[in-house]
Protein backbone atom coordinates (compact mmCIF):
# COMPACT_ATOMS: atom_id res chain seq x y z
CA UNK A 1 0.00 0.00 0.00
CA UNK A 2 1.40 3.61 -0.59
CA UNK A 3 -0.01 6.71 -0.41
CA UNK A 4 -0.15 9.58 -2.61
CA UNK A 5 -2.03 13.17 -3.96
CA UNK A 6 -4.51 13.23 -6.64
CA UNK A 7 -3.24 15.33 -9.46
CA UNK A 8 -5.66 14.82 -12.21
CA UNK A 9 -8.21 12.58 -13.78
CA UNK A 10 -8.43 10.62 -17.13
CA UNK A 11 -11.38 10.42 -19.61
CA UNK A 12 -11.79 7.07 -21.34
CA UNK A 13 -15.05 7.64 -23.38
CA UNK A 14 -13.73 3.90 -25.18
CA UNK A 15 -12.34 1.13 -22.34
CA UNK A 16 -12.96 -2.51 -21.16
CA UNK A 17 -16.53 -3.54 -20.71
CA UNK A 18 -16.04 -4.23 -16.63
CA UNK A 19 -14.03 -0.47 -16.24
CA UNK A 20 -17.41 1.29 -17.85
CA UNK A 21 -18.60 3.64 -14.78
CA UNK A 22 -15.33 3.81 -13.12
CA UNK A 23 -13.85 7.07 -12.53
CA UNK A 24 -9.85 7.02 -12.92
CA UNK A 25 -7.74 9.33 -11.43
CA UNK A 26 -3.78 10.71 -11.72
CA UNK A 27 -1.62 9.41 -8.55
CA UNK A 28 1.33 10.99 -7.34
CA UNK A 29 3.19 8.98 -5.00
CA UNK A 30 4.70 10.94 -1.79
CA UNK A 31 8.16 9.70 -2.10
CA UNK A 32 8.45 11.35 -5.75
CA UNK A 33 7.06 14.19 -5.05
CA UNK A 34 9.39 15.29 -2.55
CA UNK A 35 12.09 14.61 -5.13
CA UNK A 36 10.19 16.85 -7.38
CA UNK A 37 10.39 13.87 -10.02
CA UNK A 38 6.56 13.15 -11.86
CA UNK A 39 7.49 10.36 -13.95
CA UNK A 40 6.06 8.13 -10.72
CA UNK A 41 2.36 8.97 -11.77
CA UNK A 42 0.27 6.33 -12.42
CA UNK A 43 -3.43 5.74 -13.23
CA UNK A 44 -6.08 3.91 -10.36
CA UNK A 45 -9.73 3.44 -10.02
CA UNK A 46 -11.05 5.37 -7.77
CA UNK A 47 -13.16 2.65 -4.93
CA UNK A 48 -13.89 5.61 -2.43
CA UNK A 49 -14.99 8.89 -4.08
CA UNK A 50 -11.44 10.74 -4.11
CA UNK A 51 -10.79 14.22 -5.41
CA UNK A 52 -8.37 16.20 -7.04
CA UNK A 53 -5.83 17.48 -4.33
CA UNK A 54 -6.67 14.85 -1.75
CA UNK A 55 -4.27 12.68 -0.09
CA UNK A 56 -5.38 8.79 -0.72
CA UNK A 57 -3.96 5.48 0.17
CA UNK A 58 -3.28 3.11 -3.04
CA UNK A 59 -3.52 -0.77 -3.60
CA UNK A 60 -1.21 -1.86 -6.45
CA UNK A 61 -1.29 -5.20 -7.70
CA UNK A 62 -3.78 -8.03 -7.49
CA UNK A 63 -4.90 -6.98 -4.18
CA UNK A 64 -6.26 -4.13 -6.36
CA UNK A 65 -8.44 -5.92 -7.78
CA UNK A 66 -9.86 -7.48 -4.45
CA UNK A 67 -10.29 -4.37 -2.51
CA UNK A 68 -12.62 -2.94 -5.58
CA UNK A 69 -14.62 -6.36 -5.50
CA UNK A 70 -13.52 -6.23 -9.67
CA UNK A 71 -11.51 -9.50 -9.26
CA UNK A 72 -11.90 -10.00 -13.31
CA UNK A 73 -11.49 -6.52 -13.95
CA UNK A 74 -7.77 -5.29 -15.48
CA UNK A 75 -7.33 -3.22 -13.16
CA UNK A 76 -3.74 -2.51 -11.30
CA UNK A 77 -4.07 0.57 -9.11
CA UNK A 78 -6.91 1.11 -6.76
CA UNK A 79 -7.98 4.02 -4.36
CA UNK A 80 -9.01 2.50 -1.39
CA UNK A 81 -8.68 5.21 1.65
CA UNK A 82 -8.70 8.97 2.03
CA UNK A 83 -5.95 10.01 4.08
CA UNK A 84 -7.22 12.70 6.99
CA UNK A 85 -3.78 13.13 8.61
CA UNK A 86 0.05 11.72 8.39
CA UNK A 87 2.95 11.70 11.10
CA UNK A 88 5.87 11.05 10.64
CA UNK A 89 8.31 9.77 13.24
Amino acid sequence: MIIGKVVGTVVATRKNDKLVGSKLLIVEPFDNMDKGKTSGRFIAIDNVGAGVGENVLVVLGSGARVGCNMKDSPIDAAIVGIVDTITEM
